[in-house]
């Protein structure tokens, strides 16, 4: 036994109860979906509960010894291990507890576990009061789930509409507790449960809390109650009882009494009600289809037995506690066998259907009609069941049909009282005793009965039998449809009752029957039937002579007395200054007649209130003139009851706006308030009067109230503006003025007689004021003083009321003052709890009040702003500041505190929480009063959780369902689960935009962040751990929550989207705020596992709202986005993993299942297995199945078909109607665009107009439904955008934050590709909308780019190129990429040029994947035959450029037009990725088509031409402070393009042909080299912008590279291109020798000098002007002149950079950037030896063009062997000297040696380190770390970078390292040994000359002497004078023998063996692979040969 003692946590009396219900309540009343399965179980498991129903788990010993060790020894829980030990303070509460309600022990400390469990939901009680709650609480469960499942039983009366199967279940199931003795067991609870009894027993042990806490418990006892009644209810109207349980039922009824005010409680009502169903008969009459089982099932006309024993039961003349309650049986009996005794099955029965007479004759005596108004209709909760009602009318209408000769009595019996009550008024005797009033009471309870009709029914209708045709389709009612099919005969006899009633009418008879008239004219066609019977009573009897014709129930009649009382009461009109007019003379009317007129004018009211037509037809009668008699009555002395039923009735009239704007001005004649003084009139009369005088002394004001409710009406149909004109300032204010200042302002200090009038007062003039101010929009002309003439002076006009009332509650008035108040006493007088006269009323005043802050806070913006631009002189002060002002009660400013707590109240008074929400929210917008808030809220603890609680329970509300806008107010219930709805997203809302504001704000405080300490601190727990209160925050996640652990997943996201979509978005922003990110992120993954749990659910598939479905997977999204994010940095590998494979994997998981629902997924598994032999059952991706949801496609509205109204002007109209909402979507404001066009309508006049009313309103409509229709389009369209957007974010940070090992390289690639495929196949499906086309572009260019990588990543770890294909993802799907990204590119045509910028990125990312990685050079590649290179299989990267070539080929002219238009004009960055795009594909077009086209179609010509406009862009860029760099990276583009082209012969051709070089010339950028020095103060500190100098160096360099390549190209026609591009550089010649000049040589004045350098050596020939043509001799000589300085000053530089100038420039280099020095001198290596390399081209160039041999060839060296001096580094070499003696001497051949020398070394020194490189490639794995470390150094940016990198990624960074390092060494190599070549042959060829050819002149003579001949010799022949043979002698007679010696001997000392070794040495390592074998070895030889020849 002790072992099955653990303890339930979850408290068995309570969580099954409540668990059983949800699953009743889910399957019955809410239809769920497979939850018959689910409700069996839980019936078959509560089977015990259901029999033994309310009997608690009884007391023992073993419990309570068990209990009391529990502090010591501990006590097993379920679901947890081991015991827990508790604290003895608990044990003693659960003894406590369990004397309390006489239950187990172990059940007592469940209750107190659970209460302690579920004490955050009850802010403020212990657990032992919270366990009292849900022990209550379980018993109403339970009740609730026995009413439901009976109800749910098939029957006689009603149907839930459900499934055969459920109503199988419940019916089996109920019927076996009914025959278990349910019946006896529930009416023993009704009466053993006693709220007074229990709370005796609670309040003794301390059992109750606060207030509220008592009206919980008090509610849930007697809910319990009613419900338990309401079974029983329920049973017998489907199914009758066994004649026990009748008697029993009958047996209770026998001992029920009344309460205080005559009536039954609601409970005992039931009861009755149930007895009255168990004796029902009538549906038999009814011919429904199962009518024969329902008679089989009936026990009346089966059982013999049960007819007797409830027969003589009643007959029985024991008397009841209630004589009435037993009348009422005796009646519904006695009516039961008066339809039994006319079935065939009723002969049986003879011997007791002969008894209903008597039986109804008892029934009378017990005053059975006087108790069923009294005891029944007085029960509150009578009129809020509708089948009470229809079985009430059911009695009375049978009474009246099947005992006709009972009702001639009771009329006859009538009759003869009257004459008594006659005789003994003649006689002035005594009334007899005997009076019976059972008419009366019969005609007074149909008029009370039929008057309340909640439900719609329109019962009343069964009394009117149609004589003439109406308009109405159901004539006959609407009895569920049944009417129809009965026979009229009881219609027939009922119509005559009322008819016949109505003739001859005593006078005593005369009141009961106008009021039974008031009840059956109730609704729209009952009114219609009254007005005409009405009608024609009047009409017989015309020719009446006393004047006083007809019927007295008649129009005639009553219209003609009422005429008579005004004439003869205005006879006696008093003088208004008479003294005696305080007490008039009441002669005129006594106390019957009153009672008489204003039963007759109720009548009126009711009908005309119903029936328009009879309100137009009564009010435009010609004698009658209703209007002005009553308005005329209203003037005399009359009881002021009167007058408010006068006021009442015209309030009726005012209805219909036409008469409503009559009525006005004859109120304003009548002066009812007087509104005109009279010069000379003491005192004001009128209405004012009698409210002081009268009203006030009798404490009583119905004449105020019915004037209000005048007024009321009339504003609502319409507002004179002229009222009044001529005799006053016209307007209403006058009206207004006395309703604010004598109504409003005095109503709390004045008596009352009833308490609750003081509320009924406040409440309808606040009615109208909330309408006034609700109609009114500020206009500017409301802020103009405008004046009006009156009796000949100017006097200032009225304000419209509105105005008036904002300007009121927009100071610090007494209104306001009131109003605030007013809120103040509600919100005290709620938190009693108690009820007390008026709380209806006091609630509908405070409504009101809300109504009126709210829309003064929604009009003050633009009233004020109005306001400020009229400039008039009215101080207001905005709503907000005011509402913050101190009370004057409490002396604290606690005024929206106060509106706050109406939160509190939202379970009993949803719509005051909805305004008051509202308010809240309109007061958050504003950040300056948010501050003040939190103080407010937070200042003193108990208010502060009283708002807490109020805000979380309006969120946690469970009985809010989200609606359609426009709630059915038929339906009450649907209605305040809207209203609570509302209120929840007003209070999201609240939180959204309050967290947008700075903190401390009101959304941390509601959502539980600290708001006195940095937010950041926040610890976040579940609520109840650490004292923590359940916030806004775990409210919302509840709400969220809910559903995540079954299939179908979150149930909110279903139920009420646009609720589930703000609060992702709460969630959303508390994760993306950086203070609460930190807390909220780390609560949601270990609390709560928000994310994972949800994203499973994705995505969100709602047919009814798409919309909102996108919205709440976008927030969610985007959460999950940054999730990601953080989990990454933060290195939380195991969280990053888990919603990763959610999001990517493909293979199906086993999950979650529920109980219940286990087994589904393994099934259809194992099926899918049998169906696919050896494939893996793949599930889609659950990122693709959200972009499966995202729905591309869009219904745009069609266009307006108007007849009427211009399209232009109503597109301008729904324009100026638009505005941009919350969410920021642009939409139409419908209302105002309702009021615009409506106003258009009615301003039209002429009958053409009128008649066409119809029409145009229709019209109006459609425009309407357009707009509405408009923005559910744009709504769609942005909720789509957002959705894509979200989704993008995902991807891209799933993609680029994730750690990269966590998606495998082959996975990665395949999950890009089906994303890039089905991004494609949505975006170019036939209906996609282009607003989407964007994101998807961008989305696609982040996945072509990821693409790319993971590709070249697979490659460069060496997976390469095996058979399979070219990397994971095949080859096909690249190609199907390719096709559907271009595709894309033509699909988006024209426009949308900005998008195509993401496709040609994507598109050159695509094209990356087919570019060959670098490759090291290891100079032995070069040795392969050409034959084998050719033969060499195709590698796959080839292989896929042909076929992208291929694909991209297919595509034809279309696509070339598109990129080619492109790249030539439209938005920058789209042309430059355009002109990349085709740089790229030219690239790889071995055809040249591309190339073709550009030339053919012009767009080539175009670009060259181009070029010249974009001159002046870029010399603007030259400026110290550039505009903007755009027109830089344009130009750079262009030319890389214009440089891809001049690569093939074809290009470059047409380049020139289009006058490339021309235009070039022509640009004037070239020439504005900026000053160095002059702009170093200018640099952008970021280091973007560029320096002038280097942005002249992009300008720059891409020409001379475009040059270089024109050069290479065009060799045919090399002549004519090297001749355009001598000319650029003669016309840009300062410039170019400037740049040579450069005193400063860094790394990009190299760049320069070896582009200038390598061009000028191809060009400044003496050839070149050959080409020229027909040049006159001038120009030949200037360009002579340009050639030679070019010359001279490339040897020059040669000069400079030969010697140790080199390695002091390499050094400088490093100490100007110490990081990247590695990489510069590299570069800067590179260019000098470029340069050296160039300007040796240039010599050997020379040298070879001026002559074949050697004896006719120039010099360009003087003959002098000395190498430049200061080799130890000392600067006395070329660097000093050189450059003043530049111009007067030619270099010496010795630097020719010395060059050789040192290019011989670096050579060996390249050398070397090539080799060294290679081997660290080769075994890069062996590599230590550190080495590894230093290499990658180089290409990660950042400090630490490469610490946070990966080891693959490292080795890969180091393996492109070594490549780069190894080519470098590769191209150094080349040039040196070309430098080498060139140097040995310039040697060769000078040595040659001098020691073989030339004569020297004077043995004498040095060289030094002569310098100046030389010089000549050297500049002025070098050229031109060479042709002629005379010249050279003059030249060389200046060199001496002694030169010439000293040159042999310094040749042959610098040229030694060593040296000969060496350069021998480097062709075998070099030369050797490189096709000049040999050819250094023959020139040294020859050298050689030189240096050794013997003097001659």
């Amino acid at each position: 036994m002790a072992a099955q003692m653990a303890v339930n946590s979850g408290a068995s009396l309570w969580g099954p109860l409540k668990e059983l219900w949800e699953t009743v309540d889910g399957a019955v009343l809410r239809r769920q979906p497979e939850s018959v399965h689910l409700l069996d179980l839980q019936l078959k498991k509560h089977k015990p509960h259901f029999l033994s129903l309310y009997k608690n788990p009884p007391k023992s010993a073993e419990q309570r010894e068990k209990v009391r060790k529990a502090s010591t020894e501990g006590i097993a829980i379920q679901g947890q291990q081991g015991s827990r030990l508790l604290p003895e303070q608990l044990l003693s509460e659960a003894f406590i507890l369990s004397d309390l309600f006489d239950i187990g022990e172990l059940a007592a400390l469940e209750l107190l576990l659970a209460g302690e469990q579920q004490q955050p939901h009850f802010p403020g009680l212990t657990r032992g009061l919270v366990a009292v709650l849900l022990y209550w609480d379980g018993k109403l469960c339970l009740a609730n789930s026995l009413r439901t499942l009976i109800q749910s039983r098939h029957g006689k009366t009603f149907t839930l509409d459900l499934s055969g199967e459920l109503v199988a279940l419940t019916t089996r199931f109920t019927d076996e507790l009914m025959n278990q003795g349910l019946t006896k067991r529930l009416l023993t609870l009704v009466s053993e449960i006693n709220v007074t009894r229990e709370f005796e027993r609670l309040q003794k042990e301390r059992g109750l809390g606060n207030e509220k806490h008592r009206k919980e418990v008090s509610d849930l006892i007697k809910e319990s109650r009613q419900a338990l009644a309401d079974s029983l209810f329920s049973w017998t109207c489907q199914s009758p009882l066994s004649k026990d349980d009748t008697l029993a039922l009958i047996g209770h009824l026998e001992t029920v009494t009344a309460q205080a005010d005559g009536s039954l409680d609601s409970v005992n009502l039931a009861l009755v009600m149930a007895l009255l169903y168990c004796l029902d008969v009538s549906f038999v009459e009814q011919g429904t289809e199962d009518r024969e089982d329902l008679i089989q099932a009936l026990p009346m006309l089966t059982e013999r037995q049960y007819v007797a024993a409830v027969h003589s039961r009643l007959m029985d003349g024991q008397p009841w506690k209630l004589p009435g309650l037993q009348a009422v049986c005796r009646l519904a009996w006695a009516l039961s066998l008066r339809v039994l005794s006319q079935l065939p099955q009723g002969c049986a029965l003879v011997e007791f259907t002969e008894a209903d007479e008597a039986l109804a004759d008892q029934a009378l005596l017990g005053d059975v009609f006087l108790f069923t108004k009294e005891g029944i209709l007085g029960c509150e909760s009578f009129a809020q069941e509708e089948f009470y009602i229809r079985r009430l009318h059911s009695l009375i209408t049978d009474f009246l049909a099947l005992m006709p000769m009972k009702v001639k009595q009771l009329r006859n019996r009538a009759d003869e009282d009257a004459r008594l009550v006659h005789m003994s008024l003649q006689m002035d005797s005594e009334l007899p005793s005997s009076l019976r009033k059972d008419l009366d009471h019969l005609m007074i309870l149909i008029g009370e009965f039929y008057s309340k009709d909640s439900f719609g029914l329109e019962l009343g209708l069964e009394f009117w039998c149609p004589t003439e045709s109406l308009q109405h389709t159901s004539l006959q009612g609407s009895y569920l449809g049944m009417a129809l099919q009965r026979p009229p005969h009881k219609q027939v006899v009922l119509s005559k009752f009322v008819r016949q009633m109505g003739d001859l009418l005593p006078a005593t008879l005369y009141i009961p029957y106008l009021r039974m008239l008031k009840g059956l004219a109730n609704g729209p066609q009952c009114a219609h039937y009254s007005f005409s019977l009405l009608k024609t009573n009047g009409a017989t009897h015309s020719d009446n002579i006393q004047g006083v014709s007809g019927s007295p129930v008649s129009w005639e009649h009553f219209f003609h007395s009422l005429m008579l009382y005004h004439e003869n009461l205005r006879r006696d009109f008093p003088n208004p200054d008479a003294a005696h007019y305080r007490h008039p003379p009441l002669r005129g009317i006594t106390q019957r007649e009153l009672d008489g007129l204003t039963s007759f004018l109720q009548l009126l009211t009711t009908i005309i209130t119903w029936s328009e037509n009879a309100r137009l037809a009564l009010c435009e009668h010609p004698q009658w003139t209703p209007v002005v008699v009553m308005l005329g009555l209203l003037q005399c002395s009359i009881p002021p009851i009167l007058k408010a039923e006068l006021l009442h009735c015209l309030a009726a009239f005012g209805k219909s706006p036409e008469i409503a704007a009559s009525l006005w001005q004859s109120l304003e004649y009548t002066q009812i308030l007087q509104t005109v003084r009279a010069p000379g009139q003491r005192q004001a009369a009128g209405i004012e009067v009698e409210l002081r005088e009268i009203e006030s002394s009798c404490e009583e004001y119905p004449l105020t109230r019915g004037f209000c409710h005048l007024i009321s009406t009339l504003v609502e149909s319409s507002l004179p503006i002229n009222l009044g004109a001529g005799l006053r300032v016209p307007g209403f204010q006058p009206y207004l003025n006395f309703l604010r200042d004598s109504v409003f302002l005095p109503f709390p200090t004045r008596a009352y007689r009833r308490p609750a009038e003081k509320w009924e007062v406040a409440d309808a003039v606040l009615e109208v004021f909330h309408k006034l101010l609700r109609d009114y929009e500020p206009q500017p002309s409301d802020f103009v003083q405008e004046m009006v003439e009156l009796q000949g002076e100017q006097v200032t006009a009225h304000k419209p009321p509105g105005h008036s009332i904002m300007f009121h509650l927009l100071n610090d008035s007494p209104m306001l003052a009131l109003c605030l108040s007013l809120l103040e006493e509600g919100v005290r007088q709620l938190d009693t709890y108690a009820p007390f006269p008026g709380k209806k009323l006091l609630e509908s005043a405070v409504l009101h009040c809300l109504c009126l802050l709210d829309l003064a806070l929604q009009k003050e913006v633009v009233f004020m702003d109005l306001l400020r631009e009229s400039q008039a002189s009215m101080l207001v002060s905005p709503l907000e500041q005011l509402l913050q002002g101190v009370s004057p009660q409490t002396r604290r400013a606690d005024h929206i505190v106060n509106i706050a707590r109406y939160l509190y109240h939202s379970s009993s008074n949803p719509e005051a929480a909805f305004q008051s929400a509202k308010i809240l929210r309109r007061i958050a917008n504003y950040p300056n009063i948010q501050t003040r808030l939190v103080g407010d809220f937070t200042h003193d603890q108990s208010v502060s959780d009283k708002l807490m609680a109020g805000f979380v329970e309006c969120l946690d509300s469970e009985e809010a369902e989200e609606g359609t806008e426009n709630g059915d107010d038929s339906h009450p219930q649907k209605n305040v689960a809207r209203i609570r709805h509302e209120t929840q997203i007003h209070m999201l809302n609240l939180l959204i935009t309050s967290l947008e504001l700075k903190t401390p704000n009101l959304a941390l405080y509601l959502l539980g962040y600290e708001v006195k300490k940095p937010v950041s601190s926040t610890n976040l727990q579940d609520p109840g751990v650490l004292g923590c209160p359940r916030s806004c925050l775990h409210a919302i996640l509840s709400l969220l929550q809910r559903g995540t652990e079954k299939r179908s997943g979150p149930v909110l996201t279903q139920q009420a989207p646009h609720l589930a979509e703000l609060c992702y978005q709460v969630i959303y922003q508390l994760c993306a705020c950086p203070d609460t990110s930190g807390p909220t992120m780390r609560y949601l993954r270990t609390s709560q596992d928000f994310l994972f749990s949800h994203l499973q659910h994705l995505p969100f598939i709602l047919p009814s709202n798409q919309i909102a479905a996108l919205s709440q997977m976008s927030w969610l999204m985007k959460t999950a986005a940054i999730e990601l994010r953080v989990t990454s940095l933060n290195r939380q590998r195991s969280h990053t993993q888990r919603l990763v494979s959610l999001l990517l994997d493909d293979q199906p998981h086993t999950q979650h299942t529920a109980d219940g629902e286990s087994g589904m997924e393994e099934e259809t598994r194992s099926v899918s297995g049998f169906l696919h032999f050896d494939t893996v059952s793949k599930v889609r991706r659950k990122l693709l199945s959200v972009l499966d949801a995202i729905d591309f496609s869009q219904d745009m509205p069609e266009l307006l078909q108007l007849d009427f109204f211009e399209r232009a002007q109503i597109e301008q109209v729904i324009t100026n109607c638009e505005h941009v909402n919350e969410q920021g979507h642009t939409v139409c404001n419908v209302k105002l665009l309702h009021r615009v066009l409506v106003a258009e309508v009615n301003a039209l006049q002429g009958m053409a107009a009128i008649g066409q009313r119809p029409l145009l309103m229709e019209e109006v409509n459609s425009i309407l439904q357009q707009v509405v229709e408009r923005n559910r389009v744009r709504r769609s369209l942005s909720a789509k955008r957002h959705a894509l957007r979200s989704w993008r974010s995902l991807v891209e940070t799933l993609l680029t934050t994730c750690p990269a090992d966590l998606i495998p390289a082959d996975d990665r690639q395949l999950i890009i590709r089906d994303l890039l495929l089905d991004l494609h196949d949505k975006v170019l499906s036939e209906d996609a909308a282009g607003e989407l086309m964007p994101i998807v572009a961008g989305a696609v260019f982040t996945l072509t780019a990821h693409l790319s990588q993971s590709v070249l990543s697979e490659q460069q770890q060496g997976a390469g190129l095996e058979a399979s294909g070219f990397a994971s993802i095949a080859n096909s799907a690249l190609h199907l990429i390719l096709r559907k990204l271009l595709d894309f590119i033509l699909c988006t045509g024209g426009g949308y040029q900005r998008l195509r910028a993401h496709l040609y990125g994507s598109l050159l990312y695509y094209l990356q994947i087919a570019q060959k990685p670098e490759e090291p050079d290891t100079l032995q590649t070069a040795g392969k035959a050409m034959w084998e290179r050719l033969t060499a299989p195709e590698d796959g990267f080839s292989k896929l450029q042909r076929e992208n070539l291929a694909i991209i080929e297919s595509y034809g002219r279309a696509l070339m037009e598109v990129v080619c238009r492109d790249a030539c004009d439209g938005h920058e960055i789209s042309r430059m990725l355009a002109l990349a795009v085709l740089d790229r594909i030219l690239s790889i077009d071995r055809q040249n088509q591309w190339l073709v086209y550009l030339c053919n179609s012009g767009y080539l010509r175009s670009l060259v031409e181009s070029l010249r406009q974009d001159d002046a862009a870029l010399q603007s860029l030259l400026t110290p402070q550039p505009p903007l760099l755009k027109p830089l990276y344009i130009y750079e583009s262009k030319m890389a393009l214009l440089t891809r082209v001049a690569k093939t012969g074809q290009g470059a051709v047409e380049l020139l042909r289009c006058g490339l070089v021309a235009q070039l010339i022509e640009c004037q950028v070239f020439d504005m080299v900026p000053d160095s020095d002059a702009h170093r103060v200018m640099r952008d500190p970021s280091g973007f912008i560029p320096s002038p100098m280097d942005r002249y160096r992009q300008i720059l360099l891409p020409t001379l590279r475009l040059f270089q390549v024109i050069l290479t190209s065009t060799t045919m026609n090399h002549q004519q291109g090297a001749a355009q591009v001598l000319q650029w550089l003669i016309v840009h010649a300062d410039t170019i020798q400037s740049l040579l000049r450069c005193q400063e040589l860094s790394m990009g004045a190299l760049q320069e000098l070896s582009l200038l350098t390598g061009i000028i050596s191809k060009t400044a020939l003496p050839g070149a002007l050959e080409t020229g043509g027909e040049v006159n001799s001038a120009a030949i000589m200037e360009f002579q002149g340009h050639i030679n300085r070019f010359q001279r000053l490339c040897l020059s530089l040669l000069g400079r950079l030969a010697g140790s100038e080199q390695e002091r420039l390499l050094k400088q280099a490093e100490v100007a950037a110490p990081g990247d020095s590695a990489d510069r001198r590299e570069e800067m290596e590179v260019a000098m030896q470029q340069v050296r390399a160039n300007i040796m081209e240039y010599c050997q160039t020379l040298l070879l063009q001026s002559s074949a041999q050697a004896q006719f060839s120039i010099c360009l060296f003087s003959p002098s062997g000395s190498e430049p001096a200061g080799r130890d580094g000392g600067r006395t070499d070329l660097s000093s000297t050189l450059p003043s003696m530049a111009y007067s001497r030619a270099p010496s051949l010795g630097l020719v040696l010395y060059l050789l020398k040192n290019s011989a070394a670096d050579f060996f020194r390249f050398h070397q380190i090539h080799r060294q490189s290679l081997g660290k490639l080769q075994s890069l794995d062996q590599l230590p770390p550190e080495e590894l470390k230093e290499l990658c150094q180089g290409l990660v940016s950042g400090p630490g970078g490469v610490e946070k990198i990966s080891s693959v990624q490292r080795s890969l960074l180091a393996k492109r390292r070594l490549v780069q390092l190894i080519n470098n060494r590769a191209k150094l190599l080349a040039l040196c040994s070309y430098v080498i070549e060139t140097c040995l042959f310039v040697l060769w060829r000078h040595l040659e000359y001098y020691l073989l050819h030339c004569t020297p002149t004077d043995p004498k003579d040095s060289l030094m002497p002569g310098a100046s001949l030389y010089r000549s010799r050297l500049t002025d022949d070098s050229f031109g004078g060479l042709q002629a043979s005379g010249g050279r002698c003059l030249g060389l007679s200046r060199v001496s023998q002694q030169d010439l010696d000293l040159l042999k001997s310094d040749m042959a000392a610098g040229f030694g063996e060593a040296l000969q070794r060496k350069l021998l040495e480097v062709e075998g390592l070099y030369s050797q692979v490189r096709s000049r074998y040999t050819f250094i070895q023959a020139l040294v030889r020859r050298i050689r040969g030189l240096l050794r020849q013997p003097k001659s």
